[in-house]
């Protein structure tokens, strides 16, 4: 407070008192093949936190930013999550205060997300109950929300919120949750198609699909480009909005799931579940 020579004693001691004054210093900026860029940030206490910026059609610009340093989820397909194993729940080691504010979950940092959500689009979950409702109920900021969990929650909570869509997001692991049957040339409903259109029965939403970014210690590989497009088309004729994300930043690390200090840190292998070894022509 000492450079604001210009504010009067009283007013900078309220300040003092009650705000923070913390500036991320800028650590790095890597720049994909593809024009994405990675911005690594040291916070005060040393610790690093990643935002991607991502250029978009029509002059738009997506900033991904991070709320927890590093995240203690553990979802397999996920190596910012996984980090969880190195590093002793490395998530929990420090929420972002709103000031701070795609590394971390949101919802276990509540309070500080659903300040900075003023700002903000999109909150990108895993999935956390008690908290959804929450922030259902004290942010009109747009949901983001993986598929396998409880969703009878967002039915019970929406009915009071209009015009207001969930953007669902189903990572296509190859062989995992992309299977449709084959039927005299003729691709049709089949276990995860069906299961993803009766999941969502109910709900105002729109689905993005997203292709796995693959990184060390992931047994998981991406669904080929084709049978994307033809898992899109099945639920765009079931009725559903449906959108086709594909990897852009992955060469930098900076794709969806691949965010944690690169180059620093070797994930440990996962097991691979015993349903889908078989699927990944794995026996680990």
């Amino acid at each position: 407070m000492e450079g604001f020579k210009s504010l009067n004693k009283d007013f900078k001691k309220m300040l003092n008192e009650n705000a923070e004054f913390k500036a991320l210093a800028l650590k790095e900026i890597r720049t994909a093949s593809d024009g994405i860029r990675k911005i690594l940030f040291t916070l005060d206490d040393g610790l690093v936190i990643e935002t991607v910026v991502i250029l978009c059609d029509r002059g738009r610009t997506t900033v991904c930013v991070s709320s927890q340093v590093g995240c203690a989820m553990n979802c397999k397909f996920c190596y910012t999550g996984r980090q969880a194993l190195f590093f002793f729940l490395m998530g929990l080691r420090r929420h972002l205060t709103a000031a701070e504010i795609g590394m971390g979950e949101p919802l276990h940092n509540t309070d500080n997300v659903i300040k900075a959500a003023y700002i903000m689009v999109t909150i990108s979950t895993s999935g956390l109950i008690p908290q959804l409702k929450r922030f259902l109920h004290e942010s009109n900021c747009a949901l983001a929300y993986k598929l396998d969990l409880l969703l009878q929650t967002l039915r019970e909570e929406l009915c009071f919120k209009k015009n207001y869509k969930v953007l669902f997001e189903h990572v296509m692991l190859e062989g995992i949750n992309d299977r449709m049957a084959k039927l005299y040339f003729v691709y049709c409903f089949d276990e995860d198609v069906e299961r993803l259109i009766e999941l969502v029965k109910g709900i105002s939403c729109k689905i993005n699909l997203i292709s796995f970014n693959p990184h060390s210690g992931s047994f998981f590989k991406p669904t080929k480009y084709e049978r994307m497009i033809e898992f899109r088309n099945t639920l765009a004729g079931a009725g559903l909005i449906v959108f086709l994300r594909l990897s852009r930043g992955d060469d930098q690390l900076a794709s969806c799931g691949q965010l944690g200090k690169p180059g620093t840190i070797q994930a440990p292998l996962l097991r691979v579940p015993e349903q889908f070894q078989m699927a990944i022509g794995s026996s680990t």
